[in-house]
């Protein structure tokens, strides 16, 4: 029988994959950063008693709200980044990795500097 994935550890292990990307607790969260400074996505669990388990990320312009109209039972707007355009992701449910392997891909371009997101784009080719 398969062993069920720990979402945060699939998070963890995605985004390590991306070039120059740590991870520290940033208010309690394991939180991923590209060179040690920009945050591109963290893991909130049960954030404000909210019960929820989610990524929260940057995202491309105008990705949030349509994925927050599509599907708000997996997406939503996520408390003090969601101003900024940023995408929840929720985690406590049915988890497609292809679709948040894409999801932390796009979150990492919005974030990154020119030079690494060249250095990602050299890998994928």
């Amino acid at each position: 029988m398969a062993r069920k994935r720990d979402p945060v550890d699939g998070v963890r292990e995605l985004c390590l994959g991306l070039p120059e990307v740590s991870e520290r607790l940033s208010h309690g969260a394991p939180t991923w950063f590209i060179r040690e400074k920009k945050t591109f996505a963290t893991a909130w669990d049960n954030h404000h008693n909210d019960q929820i388990l989610g990524l929260i990320c940057a995202a491309p312009p105008g990705v949030q709200q349509d994925l927050v109209e599509e599907e708000p039972e997996r997406f939503y707007v996520p408390a003090y980044v969601g101003h900024r355009g940023w995408i929840g992701v929720r985690l406590d449910r049915k988890v497609d990795w292809d679709e948040i392997e894409q999801i932390l891909t796009d979150a990492y371009i919005c974030v990154a500097p020119a030079k690494l997101v060249a250095r990602l784009n050299e890998r994928a080719t």
